[in-house]
């Protein structure tokens, strides 16, 4: 059992790592982020179905048979079995192929993925088989910089700031656990027993809330694009924080007058439920989206990498500290979460530039100034933009001093130098 947990978990840490990049790399700049937002209805779809499994196994034998563990891990088959037959008809990302030199491929599965008819030849296929193109001879010149160490410190990544997005990432993916969802998933048993109900009906509503949390995915999948990830997240914030100080507050009524227990723990129970809406539709999808966008084509996979590390170090943090943190302040603990919400406001605005609607390939030019704040990186966007009107795209590195450009054109790759006061500022 330990050795099947270990090969489990190592096989879910690479499909996290992989999947989100997989699925920025092949949708389109304008439905990016709904595409990997649609991947955590279904993930969560799986968690409903494992919970009323379990739910239902429960009725069996007492809950006391071996087949209510049994069949839950062996129905796990099933899905995996249907992945691995439909992964053979699964397209390959363009970018990837283009890296490794199988241009034609490439080329063709941008017809499929870009234009109605699956014309490698259409405007918008074209126009971005070049604009790749032009991003991967760019940083395949500049492999020292595609280690994690490098990457993570910064080495040789010239005007990329490779270093500032692994940081934004990890950073994005530990205030992800820290705005409450770990504690909600905690402590929403706890509330739902201390308002009355029967065990059987906890649980039960436990499985209610985890229907609600699904549903409330496809309002990202809606809104994340349109919306954009700042104002997602804002949103959220606040409406999570609301939820977790009233349901905090609502507890400790429960607590003191138990006579009540109906109304205050039906009031408690209530904000778990709108909490876990507000976090489906907004926090739980754009963490998990931020790093597929921000990192180069060479590096983008070891940069989801990173926010996934982030993702486990604040899970594994509030798996260790809630259950202290409720024994000794109990319901004050959704408090702190509460105002944690409140302060990831500021952040999320002073250093997290919007990502929405921009391709992979601006990611470059987003990320290029000098100062880490984002009304500098946007104004500084916006010039890179406007002196090269006529340019499809522009990447920029900065290597010993000099500051390179690479544009695409219709007619193929053409490589320019510029310095850097002409092209930077």
């Amino acid at each position: 059992m330990l050795c099947a947990r270990v090969i489990n978990g190592v096989g879910t840490g690479c499909l996290n790592a992989i999947v989100p990049v997989w699925s920025a790399e092949v949708a389109t700049h304008t439905s990016r982020g709904a595409f990997i937002a649609s991947e955590f209805t279904l993930n969560i779809l799986g968690v409903v179905v494992a919970y009323w499994l379990e739910f239902g196994l429960g009725f069996v034998g007492d809950g006391n048979t071996s087949v209510r563990w049994r069949f839950p891990i062996a129905f796990q088959i099933i899905p995996i079995l249907a992945f691995m037959a439909f992964l053979p008809l699964m397209p390959e990302s363009p970018r990837w192929l283009l890296k490794v030199g199988r241009n034609e491929e490439a080329r063709t599965i941008l017809g499929r993925l870009r234009s109605e008819d699956g014309d490698p030849e259409a405007p918008q296929a074209v126009a971005e088989y070049e604009d790749i193109v032009a991003v991967v001879a760019l940083e395949k010149e500049h492999s020292k910089r595609n280690t994690y160490f490098s990457m993570f410190f910064g080495l040789h990544d010239g005007n990329l700031h490779i270093a500032r997005r692994v940081q934004l990432s990890i950073w994005l993916q530990i205030i992800q656990e820290w705005v409450g969802i770990a504690a909600i998933t905690v402590y929403a048993p706890t509330i739902f027993a201390e308002a009355g109900y029967a065990p059987r009906k906890s649980q039960w509503l436990s499985g209610l809330n985890d229907i609600t949390y699904m549903f409330s995915t496809l309002m990202a999948v809606v809104t994340i694009d349109r919306w954009g990830r700042r104002i997602g997240l804002y949103w959220g914030a606040v409406g999570q924080g609301i939820s977790l100080i009233l349901a905090g507050a609502f507890s400790r009524l429960l607590k003191d007058n138990p006579d009540k227990a109906a109304q205050y723990g039906g009031a408690a129970a209530s904000f778990v439920f709108l909490y876990t809406a507000i976090f489906g539709a907004t926090w739980l999808t754009i963490p998990w989206v931020y790093p597929t966008e921000t990192f180069p084509l060479e590096v983008r996979a070891k940069g989801n990498a990173f926010g996934v590390v982030g993702w486990s170090i604040g899970n594994g943090w509030l798996t260790l500290l809630n259950p202290v943190m409720f024994s000794r302040i109990g319901e004050n603990t959704l408090h702190i979460f509460g105002v944690v919400n409140f302060l990831s406001i500021p952040m999320v605005w002073a250093l997290y530039p919007e990502t929405a609607n921009r391709t992979l390939e601006e990611m470059d030019l987003l990320f290029a100034s000098e100062s880490p704040w984002v009304w500098d990186e946007e104004a500084h966007f916006a010039k890179l933009k406007a002196e090269n009107p006529n340019l499809e795209h522009v990447a920029t590195a900065k290597v010993d001093g000099e500051s390179r450009s690479y544009s695409a054109r219709e007619e193929g790759v053409d490589r320019e130098k510029s310095t850097h006061n002409d092209f930077l500022g």
